[in-house]
């Protein structure tokens, strides 16, 4: 019988990260992965997806450079070559992930884990015919595609799901993505910046809903004049074969109509994967996530829970988070902090990229929180204007009207992924606007933006 400090179950960003902090502290852990470790994230999601998107922006600067003096003739794309650099990226990753798991205390275990029994004092897992104790356990199963009851979806060699697109290895010569959130807006732009005609289905009456609503609308107006047909407000009633059938206000009288394509993805959420925990019936769940505490603790005293399948915000850094939390409060290394929520930074990587951290302007009028938006067009930034010829942009900063703190920030345009943390970090720490104003930014920068707008 193998008996461990704690047992993990998922090797994605929440759980391999908590193997590596709890096995460095000298605590003897066992991480359960049934496909590759990574995870969701590194395997066929966040990496595969940048790595493919940034070579198609190679392709798109590169048959678009005139604008900035340079001349390219008989610019061509392999496809092909851009999925084979994906697998070497991920497999380096993965590689890496796996050497930092390599010690003494952390044992890796490839198959399905599933949980037999748990006492207040044990959990009994087991995976390929053995079993394994462990005092405490931590679930990180993740989350899957979440498949919508549409007629004609299950089965149908036209559709895919995100994992399906990633490993195609032919372009389709058309596409139509259900679901304008951001998988389905990246892929958006996959897919057009390589030449594939594309069309967005989107249920809500804007894509991407959940974000800043006048940076989105930025985006939905050069999307649409570059040729990508994205329809809002629209249902999709059924898809038979590679056609679907929708319904639409904007279509006249609001009656149904078709599109075709060779090839339709659907991309419309996730949700948390349970599989395997079958046996702890009185663990408490809320809308098909695991509920837990501000440290990743459930209502079972040994039973903890991070990642996607927590059913908080679906981002790897997230997941990493929460594991670190969990780990430090198990191990008492740092008992009172807690994961600030309102402080997540997200990205969606489309092109132009959009960036953002706190609360929408729409959510603090819904919270009734007095504010005071500040706007500026990314232009006010000299090294926006250098290196995004004809491109706008717009920084938005939502401020607490009473105490002047910074509540949110807004963002599209490029790189503003790679400085979006800067604003993490004064909605985390709650700077006041004369605050953060003391922050120097390096000159010439993009990130001078989060300057000039306060």
């Amino acid at each position: 019988m193998n008996r461990f400090f704690m047992a993990i179950i998922g090797g994605g960003p929440a759980g391999y990260t908590a193997a590596e902090k709890a096995s460095k502290a000298g605590k003897d852990v066992v991480l359960f992965e049934q496909n590759a470790v990574g995870g969701t994230c590194l395997n066929v999601g966040c990496i595969p997806t940048k790595s493919l998107l940034y070579g198609a922006k190679q392709y798109y600067n590169a048959t678009h450079v005139t604008k900035y003096g340079v001349t390219a003739e008989n610019v061509s794309f392999d496809f092909g070559a851009m999925q084979k650099r994906k697998t070497i990226v991920v497999r380096k990753l993965v590689a890496g992930i796996k050497q930092r798991l390599n010690n003494e205390h952390c044992t890796l275990v490839s198959g399905a884990a599933s949980v037999i029994s748990r006492t207040d004092e044990l959990v009994t897992i087991s995976c390929n015919g053995e079993t394994y104790e462990a005092q405490n356990l931590l679930i990180c199963t993740g989350s899957t595609n979440f498949v919508p009851p549409i007629p004609g979806i299950k089965d149908n060699p036209a559709v895919w799901d995100s994992t399906d697109a990633l490993a195609a290895t032919d372009l389709p010569k058309s596409i139509i993505i259900v679901g304008g959130g951001v998988i389905g807006m990246e892929f958006a732009t996959l897919y057009h910046e390589l030449g594939v005609p594309v069309t967005v289905i989107e249920a809500m009456p804007t894509i991407l809903p959940n974000l800043d609503q006048e940076v989105v609308s930025v985006l939905l107006e050069k999307y649409k004049k570059a040729g990508i047909n994205i329809l809002t407000s629209t249902k999709v009633e059924s898809i038979d074969g590679n056609e679907v059938s929708i319904s639409s206000p904007s279509l006249q009288g609001g009656d149904g109509g078709r599109l075709v394509a060779e090839r339709i993805l659907v991309s419309v959420g996730r949700r948390a994967n349970l599989q395997g925990l079958e046996a702890l019936n009185d663990l408490e769940l809320n809308r098909g996530a695991i509920v837990i505490d501000d440290f990743c603790k459930t209502n079972l005293p040994n039973v903890f829970a991070a990642g996607d399948v927590t059913g908080k915000i679906m981002l790897a850094h997230v997941a990493a988070r929460q594991a670190e939390v969990c780990i430090g409060r198990l191990l008492k290394q740092i008992p009172l902090q807690r994961i600030a929520y309102n402080a997540i930074p997200s990205v969606v990587y489309t092109n132009p990229e959009i960036a953002s951290v706190g609360i929408t302007e729409q959510q603090a009028e819904s919270m009734s929180i007095p504010t005071e938006v500040r706007k500026l067009p990314m232009t006010f930034s000299g090294r926006f204007m250098a290196e995004n010829e004809g491109e706008t942009g717009l920084c938005k900063m939502v401020v607490d009207a009473k105490n002047h703190s910074v509540l949110g920030v807004h963002m599209i345009g490029n790189p503003c992924s790679e400085f979006i943390a800067a604003a993490s970090f004064a909605v985390r720490m709650g700077y006041t606007t004369a605050e953060f104003e003391q922050v120097v930014f390096p000159h010439p920068t993009v990130s001078e933006i989060l300057h000039e707008i306060l």
